[in-house]
């Protein structure tokens, strides 16, 4: 994906068309989807999401980056427990553009991204501490260890609202004190 200047406001507004419409496209046709597609979608002209995006894999990585910037902004809002909920319940909803990603051969390092989401749950994990709610040994590669591998059961299916309940539970009684 090309850094440059800041983007004007109907710049700004043509890349997130993009995004949802190439999100939702993914989601829908898989590794087949076509960035002509995106571009219908989107309301732009081809030129356009390859002006923003030069190669399918930097939009790509760019719907990567949005998710996890979503992530953060989400952890902004929630409690811990309430962050676990949604994220693994987003996790079966965003299954396939996630399957794509991670499938698409794409190197997609984003540890700026990354790093920024860890903090956020490691915020999370503090106020859950203070609060009381979560034994104080508990520590964030903990945490990230039970939020990655939690996501990565809901991304492989099988998952119906009971199963996912009685997951989390078990996760919590683990987190709290005793």
């Amino acid at each position: 994906m090309l850094e440059g200047p800041p983007l004007r406001a109907d710049a700004q507004r043509n890349r997130a068309r993009i995004l949802d419409a190439a999100e939702a496209v993914f989601a829908e046709a898989g590794p087949r989807a076509s960035t002509e597609e995106v571009a219908r979608r989107a309301g732009v002209a081809i030129g356009t999401v390859f002006r923003h995006f030069p190669t399918k894999d930097d939009l790509l990585a760019a719907i990567m980056k949005r998710l996890l910037a979503q992530l953060v902004e989400e952890a902004e809002r929630l409690d811990l427990f309430a962050f676990f909920r949604h994220v693994v319940a987003q996790a079966a909803a965003k299954k396939t553009v996630v399957d794509l990603l991670a499938g698409s051969g794409v190197d997609i390092r984003l540890p700026e991204a990354a790093g920024h989401l860890e903090e956020a749950v490691g915020r999370l994990l503090e106020q859950a501490q203070a609060a009381g709610a979560v034994a104080a040994p508990v520590r964030l590669p903990e945490v990230m260890a039970l939020f990655l591998s939690v996501c990565q059961g809901a991304l492989h299916g099988g998952w119906d609202d009971q199963l996912q309940a009685r997951t989390l539970a078990v996760i919590f009684a683990g987190l709290r004190r005793d």
